[in-house]
């Protein structure tokens, strides 16, 4: 099988099961989406989805957040990974989006990456998330399916699968890709117990057809 054939059969399987695939996490606008996404570092999108409705009750934008003292923050994302950074991350992130963009989320990913607790990751869902453009943000689940899949060959790196997988993806369903590969890795091609025998991708699968079929 060729690549092409590969990318093309992951595609269209996607676009039959799960054509409407989307972000799991819960927001209202931008700047929500963005808090919420520097929250789920390393963490899942539940238990920040758990957190999120008081957070956003007293800091809904990105004008009442740069107003917001850490002792006053911290209580409410406690239960979040690493919130002493995070608390920081947001305060900070929410003063300069204040100062340099009016309060008002940018969509480019240049821009982005100068907020505080924001990099490349972030800024990929961000703006494909908000504004569908082809960025592929590669997170542990996009990482480890794409490579397994074979959709990606011996990427060292986050942004080195990145590369590969922009390349060989139509733009039009990078942004989707990008929820695709998550949401898979996330309830079928799990880390330690993939669930082989109820996935699709089986006939294109490198790890299945090296690891378990034979």
């Amino acid at each position: 099988m060729t690549k092409k054939e590969r990318y093309q059969f992951f595609i269209n399987y996607f676009l039959e099961h799960a054509p409407n695939a989307e972000t799991e996490l819960i927001y209202d606008s931008p700047f929500q989406l963005l808090v919420a996404v520097i929250l789920s570092a390393q963490c899942t999108d539940k238990r920040v989805n758990l957190t999120t409705p008081s957070l956003f009750e007293k800091y809904p934008d990105a004008e009442a957040m740069s107003k917001a003292k850490f002792d006053e923050l911290f209580p409410l994302i406690k239960s979040i990974s690493y919130p002493n950074n995070k608390a920081r991350h947001l305060i900070g992130m929410a003063e300069i989006l204040l100062k340099n963009f009016a309060g008002v989320v940018p969509m480019t990913v240049n821009e982005l990456i100068l907020l505080p607790g924001v990099g490349r990751k972030t800024a990929n869902v961000i703006t494909s998330v908000i504004d569908n453009q082809p960025n592929m943000a590669v997170d542990t689940h996009v990482f480890r399916v794409s490579a397994r899949i074979g959709l990606t060959t011996n990427a060292k790196t986050p942004l080195a699968a990145e590369k590969q997988l922009i390349k060989h993806i139509n733009k039009e369903y990078i942004h989707k890709a990008h929820h695709w590969l998550i949401l898979h890795g996330r309830y079928i091609c799990t880390a330690r117990s993939p669930k082989c025998n109820e996935c699709g991708l089986k006939t294109i699968c490198k790890y299945y057809n090296f690891n378990v079929k034979s």
